[in-house]
């Protein structure tokens, strides 16, 4: 009896161990996929409008969009919760979950009243750091090897106007640093400002030549690796691939071709691969802003020939590199969002063909009218500017120094540009030129929505609504005056017979942006809640179980996620 009990005790154990070898390595890895993905990969198309994954979905091919729109969670109605609807706002609210009112961003550039009066501080200028090993070309000309015609002085970059922590600063955190964590674009500002702050590297091109660089906020000089790439001949294939051989205007001619993004997401594999990014048994990450498609987007507009062929070209490209992803680190070990930093307006005479009320505003004529208006009332007969120059909207800033020499406070200078300006605008309505789809109809006027004040956007003096709230989340202060000025939908700046478009308003089709899913926790499946970009962030924290950024203010996208069996925590 005794021996049948001891081999039925040691049949039993025979099984425990063979049941366990099993099943450890499954909840081992149950546990990496759910909690500690080996990479985050966050891909941001720079003026990507919400709409188009629907418009385009049939002829998607392969696993480029339809990666998320098949297999992953897919947002239909993902919208921007502010006014600032630029490159690198929405980047900083992309990578932080928050917005302008939390993170500090609130435009490409503005005027800093601590930092210069003489030109407009870009958000990732940084005068403390240099950008490093730029070709000869490029090199300032008070630097060794600069070459005759050399630039005067190339400024450094830095997160140093970024207020809040990024997604990739609270893993690097989390991890005491053994995450790694990385920027990729051919902006500066979208490379940094997703990146963060604690981040190892972010990487942009020099606009001239389209080698990729960085700043010495991140290291002194590239890394080999990087080297070897821009010296690797896989410039001048995308200038031959763009038709550009030989351009000194990479960002400009090469820029807004397709071949942009392929030369972007190869050297985001130089980055992986080198980096050696999935391999360090903590979550890494990379985040890869796709610029192209912004400046082919302004020249042609989202409803142009061009436009179609750019979605084509990246959804092949994206097909391409996600199965290399696939082949490296492994999809199964990678959680991937798509997102975009803003949508866009159509081109202004495509929208008035259909009897859209679109116009444009000359905004030098506006702010010709504005000081005019103020020197009749505060200096008769002289010509004194009160307005900074370079008006770009949805901000008029003012000149506090001519203010203060004729003794006129904020409150009352900021009043009164407010009362000048719709008569301003107003003046600028555009006459009958025989381009009207029907001839009997008047031409459309532009319209002022809202003028508000920079101190009523600092007080909340804001209307109770969904619209008062994205203005106050729009708000910061640099030292400066100014009045935020909101024009009619499918309104902007710019000349009359412009054929272009532009983005920067709290309409829409400006705030409306793709954002999907894929990885083990996510559902497969078409979502069509309203949800905000500021919910991608907080969702991959709570995910990953680390803080959320500072200053997020997003949810974490519960209705995506797949239950989660307690054994997997």
């Amino acid at each position: 009896m005794h021996c049948k009990e001891t081999l039925l005790r040691s049949s039993s154990l025979r099984i425990l161990v063979f049941v366990l070898a099993f099943l450890l390595p499954a909840l081992a890895q149950a546990q990496v996929n759910v909690g500690r993905p080996k990479l985050i990969v966050i891909v941001v198309i720079d003026q990507f409008r919400g709409d188009y994954l629907n418009r385009d979905y049939a002829q998607f091919k392969g696993r480029g969009f339809r990666l998320f729109m098949d297999e992953g969670a897919w947002f239909t109605d993902c919208y921007y919760d502010y006014a600032n609807t630029k490159t690198a706002p929405g980047h900083s609210t992309i990578a932080t979950g928050a917005y302008t009112d939390g993170h500090g961003i609130e435009s490409n550039e503005w005027w800093d009243a601590s930092r210069s009066d003489t030109h407009k501080v870009t958000s990732v200028e940084d005068e403390r750091y240099q950008l490093v090993d730029l070709p000869a070309s490029s090199i300032p000309a008070d630097q060794p090897g600069a070459p005759a015609d050399a630039p005067h002085y190339v400024i450094g970059a830095s997160p140093l106007n970024l207020r809040a922590t990024t997604l990739g600063d609270e893993l690097r955190l989390a991890t005491q640093g053994r995450a790694r964590v990385f920027g990729i674009s051919l902006k500066d500002r979208a490379a940094i400002l997703t990146a963060g702050q604690a981040a190892n590297g972010a990487f942009w091109i020099d606009p001239a030549s389209g080698q990729f660089t960085t700043s010495t906020y991140y290291m002194e000089h590239l890394p080999v690796w990087a080297h070897d790439f821009n010296a690797s001949g896989r410039i001048a294939q995308a200038e031959q691939e763009a038709n550009a051989v030989g351009t000194r205007n990479f960002f400009g001619t090469v820029g807004k071709t397709p071949a942009a993004n392929r030369y972007e997401l190869d050297f985001a594999k130089a980055v992986i691969t080198n980096e050696k990014l999935g391999e360090n048994g903590v979550t890494d990450m990379v985040t890869i802003s796709l610029s192209a498609n912004d400046l082919e987007g302004h020249q042609y507009g989202p409803d142009s020939e061009q436009e179609q062929q750019m979605i084509l070209s990246l959804d092949r490209d994206l097909d391409s590199f996600f199965s290399w992803l696939d082949q490296t680190v492994g999809l199964k070990n990678t959680w991937i969002a798509l997102t975009a930093d803003h949508g866009v307006a159509p081109v202004p005479a495509v929208a008035a063909k259909l009897g859209i009320h679109s116009a444009t505003v000359d905004m030098k004529a506006v702010y010709a009218s504005l000081n005019a208006g103020l020197n009749a009332r505060y200096s008769p007969g002289a010509q004194v500017s009160y307005l900074m120059p370079e008006p770009e909207l949805p901000y008029i800033v003012l000149d506090k120094r001519a203010f203060e020499k004729v003794h006129v406070d904020e409150k009352d200078a900021e009043a009164e540009v407010a009362a000048l300006l719709p008569a301003a605008v107003s003046s600028q309505a555009p006459k009958a030129d025989g381009a009207l789809p029907l001839q009997h109809r008047l031409p459309p006027a532009p319209q002022v929505v809202g003028v508000y004040s920079r101190l009523a956007l600092a007080d909340g003096e804001l209307p109770p609504s969904e619209w008062g709230r994205e203005l106050a989340h729009s708000y910061h202060y640099h030292g400066n005056w100014y009045v935020m000025l909101v024009l009619g939908a499918y309104q902007m700046q710019g000349s009359r017979n412009m054929t272009g478009t532009n983005h920067f308003s709290p309409w829409s089709y400006d705030r409306h942006v793709p954002l999907a899913f894929y990885g083990t926790p996510f559902a497969p499946g078409a979502y069509h809640g309203r949800v905000a970009p500021v919910d991608l962030a907080v969702t991959f924290a709570s995910l990953a179980g680390i803080n959320q950024p500072s200053a997020a203010v997003g949810r974490v996208l519960t209705e995506a996620l797949k239950p989660i069996h307690p054994a997997s925590q």
